[in-house]
């Protein structure tokens, strides 16, 4: 299973293909999770994994959540 530092680097991926952007920061990610760039700095910093706000996300944009927490 990854950690969360992982799956931000997925996330990013994701979001600059799906929106065929160059370049994705953490302000980024954490809009689409709904947390506010202060609670993603600190779940970050403690590489603790958001569950709840990731599979929201990986439900409104259906996207299969094993491709994100697993490799």
């Amino acid at each position: 299973m990854r950690d969360f530092r992982q799956i931000i680097e997925i996330l990013k991926e994701y979001i600059a293909y799906q929106k065929r952007a160059g370049r994705i920061y953490d302000k980024d990610v954490a809009k689409l999770l709904n947390i506010s760039q202060s609670k993603f700095a600190t779940i970050k910093k403690r590489n603790s994994t958001p569950y709840v706000e990731l599979l929201e996300y990986c439900n409104r944009e259906n996207i299969c959540c094993k491709k994100i927490f697993f490799d």
